[in-house]
């Protein structure tokens, strides 16, 4: 299963851009951490990037992402990557035993509090965002509100990360992408 594959499937159940936008920030992070641990980063790619392909039509926790299995293995995804998909939402209670199923969850709410920390920022970029302006945006619980901190700072525990560099790497690892993201802002890299 390749990435022109993957993006398909997601293409064809996710209209929301911000909804691709966050799977294709998860994809990077996903990617730095499979190049950093010498793991198969286009598989670790792939997984992030196809995690939440069902939250348009299972937008619920009832739903997503168990009720969106049938139509991963319809498509041939490989059972341990449907696993790790399942695993990434503790509601599912499927134990994460992988670094690569621990390494989605760790890099899947993140983004999302990374993405609003720059999208407040004068530059609107990623290219000058760093971890210690997400950290003074941490401690303000209405911003970004949605972005489950307690879940942040366990899912960094159990991919055997502090939880500051984690934010950093995905920092760096979404400024590969920050064009495509729209959060180039004014800065050049």
């Amino acid at each position: 299963m390749d990435r022109d594959q993957v993006i398909s499937i997601v293409r064809e159940y996710v209209k929301n851009e911000n909804l691709i936008n966050h799977m294709l920030s998860v994809e990077a992070a996903m990617r730095f951490y499979a190049k950093l641990y010498n793991e198969d980063q286009e598989e670790w790619g792939n997984v992030g990037l196809l995690h939440d392909f069902d939250w348009e039509i299972h937008p619920t926790l009832e739903e997503h992402p168990q009720a969106g299995v049938p139509i991963l293995r319809d498509r041939g995804i490989p059972e341990h990557w449907i696993k790790a998909i399942l695993s990434h939402a503790d509601h599912t209670n499927v134990p994460r035993e992988t670094l690569m199923e621990k390494a989605l969850f760790a890099c899947d709410e993140i983004t999302g509090l990374v993405t609003a920390v720059a999208l407040v920022r004068p530059s609107r970029s990623l290219y000058d965002l760093e971890a210690k302006s997400v950290r003074k945006k941490w401690k303000d619980k209405a911003f970004a509100a949605g972005a489950n901190r307690a879940e942040i700072e366990t899912a960094a525990k159990e991919f055997g990360i502090d939880l500051w560099e984690h934010v950093s790497n995905v920092i760096l690892a979404m400024r590969n992408i920050a064009p495509q993201l729209g959060l180039e802002g004014q800065l050049k890299q």
